[in-house]
């Protein structure tokens, strides 16, 4: 029989890793903070080795970076953050095309179907409900797309840009996304690839100022708690 403790140990860093990503997306871990994987593992209370092999983890999928005495969150950057929009613009064209070529029928119906379930969910929910939402229905695209790995980069793409999406969500409000989804569904329902990517690119681009105004108000959001939640946007 084998042993259960390689198990339990796998258990116990997936949960290490996944607490700590919540932290780093959120940015309960702030820009340019240093982390200290001592009071990290007392905070969990686990020991210091899963934490470490996690900040290993959230250097290579770009949430922290490397620093003089361990590992340090990476900051809110306008043009890092930028960049990451204009890629996930090229990939979601890029599942796009091949949703166009390959959904069915009956995928871009039930596309169709989830997103009208969701536009039931009230304006003034939760904005990571909101966020959610959102990334679920350009998630069904990559699904109709048939490609594991762009789904799984824009999976990454999404977590890296949330506390963004967050912020902007708040500042743009709700019904001109879900309009906006609708018109890229119909299109691809329609097989109309130039009216889909062209309603798709206006949904999901950023200007370089709408960042930086998103980013601005992300870090009074961060460093000011009486503004509200510190850590994470309501």
């Amino acid at each position: 029989m084998k042993s259960a403790i390689p198990k339990a140990r796998h258990e116990r860093g997936s949960s290490v890793f996944n607490t700590l990503r919540e932290m780093a997306i959120s940015y309960q871990l702030k820009p340019g903070e240093r982390v200290s994987e001592i009071e990290l593992a007392q905070r969990l209370g686990v020991s210091r080795t899963p934490v470490r092999e996690a900040l290993t983890r959230l250097v290579t999928d770009g949430f922290l970076q490397p620093s003089s005495r361990g590992f340090m969150r990476r900051p809110l950057d306008v043009q890092e953050t930028l960049d990451l929009y204009e890629a996930r613009v090229a990939i979601e064209r890029e599942c796009l095309r091949l949703a166009l070529e390959r959904a069915s029928d009956a995928q871009i119906d039930d596309t169709l179907a989830s997103l009208q379930r969701s536009q039931r969910v009230p304006a003034d929910a939760p904005v990571e409900t909101l966020v959610e939402l959102d990334e679920m229905f350009h998630l069904r695209i990559a699904d109709m797309a048939a490609n594991a790995e762009l789904r799984r980069m824009l999976s990454s793409l999404n977590e890296r840009i949330r506390f963004v999406r967050w912020i902007d969500m708040e500042r743009v409000g709700r019904d001109s996304t879900q309009q906006e989804h609708m018109n890229i569904l119909l299109a691809l329902r329609r097989r109309d690839g130039a009216a889909a990517e062209r309603q798709l690119s206006a949904h999901i681009s950023l200007r370089r100022e709408q960042i930086a105004a998103a980013i601005t108000q992300g870090l009074a959001r961060i460093y000011m708690p009486q503004a509200g939640a510190a850590d994470v946007p309501r």
